[in-house]
């Protein structure tokens, strides 16, 4: 398994993420412990989740997949130092007090995580979403602080802008704080202006590691979202109807054509073409070790240069 580079950091990560949002949600403990172990036995590393997952299940307060993993972990001795845990903070928790990135609010919920996850640090620490109400060198100065105490080891970004990513990469090297080292954006197939262009080339010139969430975009590019009768399959399925138009279904057809001919699935083909553009490891879950072999299947299957440009331009914006 080659491995890569996380930015600048000295985190390596193999190229697939496994997304811990479904944990506590469609995956109940016993499901999760199978996928978390099949990951981890293929030879994967970078496990991902956020103090807010899964906060939007009627009953859940947020950290429900972080205890799960925690529980995993405590269960698996030695365990801890096969993976790599990035988790959230930032997303709006329903109070002021749990929300957002200042400087309170983060050393009060890395606390919580680190209970929650069973484990003395994080690998990956990510600020969730932007909070412009909150000096930017407030929220670094506070990851500082973690960094010192061995808390957390490298900070990230997620749902950042290319331009309050630019202004916290000078905050950083002006006041010699930590650096996002990643960028998690929401990227895929059918979801591409999120990050293609000045953000994109912010990352690649700065040498940040891009692992996008959404890459099958919530079970659409699996295939079987293909009509309005398909939106039932799965809790996700309501979110089908908007891609399911004239671009959206010229996607499944491009990826079904290049699925036929690698002997593969339209998953598979939607990973490798997110490696394809130089992504670092893509964060899909998983709620069954046979969903977790399609995804790790995707993870190193390589796309002929003309796959690349047809599924290009079948996902081009219209």
């Amino acid at each position: 398994m080659i491995k890569r580079k996380l930015g600048r950091s000295g985190l390596e990560v193999a190229p697939l993420a496994l997304g811990g949002n479904v944990f506590g949600w469609t995956a109940n403990e016993p499901a999760s412990f199978e996928v978390l172990d099949a990951f981890v036995a293929a030879g994967f590393n970078l496990i991902d989740t956020a103090n807010s997952y899964s906060s939007w299940v009627p009953g859940n307060k947020g950290g429900e997949s972080e205890t799960m993993i925690g529980n995993w972990l405590h269960q698996r001795p030695g365990m801890r130092q096969k993976v790599l845990i990035a988790t959230k903070v930032g997303a709006d928790m329903g109070t002021p007090e749990r929300s957002g990135l200042s400087r309170d609010v983060i050393l009060r919920e890395v606390d919580g995580s680190l209970q929650r996850l069973n484990t003395d640090y994080i690998d990956l620490y990510q600020s969730h979403v932007d909070d412009p109400k909150t000096p930017i060198e407030e929220t670094l100065g506070a990851y500082a602080d973690l960094v010192r105490a061995g808390k957390v080891r490298v900070i990230g970004a997620s749902n950042f802008s290319a331009e309050r990513l630019a202004q916290s990469l000078k905050v950083s090297a002006e006041k010699g704080l930590p650096r996002y080292e990643s960028l998690q954006p929401h990227y895929n197939l059918c979801v591409r202006d999120q990050l293609e262009g000045p953000l994109m080339d912010l990352c690649r010139r700065e040498e940040i590691g891009i692992i996008p969430y959404f890459s099958l975009a919530s079970g659409f590019l699996t295939g079987k979202y293909r009509s309005s009768a398909d939106f039932g399959k799965s809790p996700r399925g309501a979110r089908m109807a908007a891609m399911l138009d004239a671009r959206g279904l010229r996607i499944l057809a491009a990826l079904d054509q290049v699925a036929g001919e690698l002997s593969s699935t339209p998953a598979e083909v939607s990973l490798a073409w997110l490696l394809a553009q130089g992504t670092a490891a893509p964060i899909a879950s998983a709620t069954s070790v046979a969903q977790l072999k399609e995804l790790l299947r995707g993870a190193t299957l390589e796309l002929p240069a003309s796959a690349v440009q047809r599924l290009d331009a079948a996902s081009a914006a219209a």
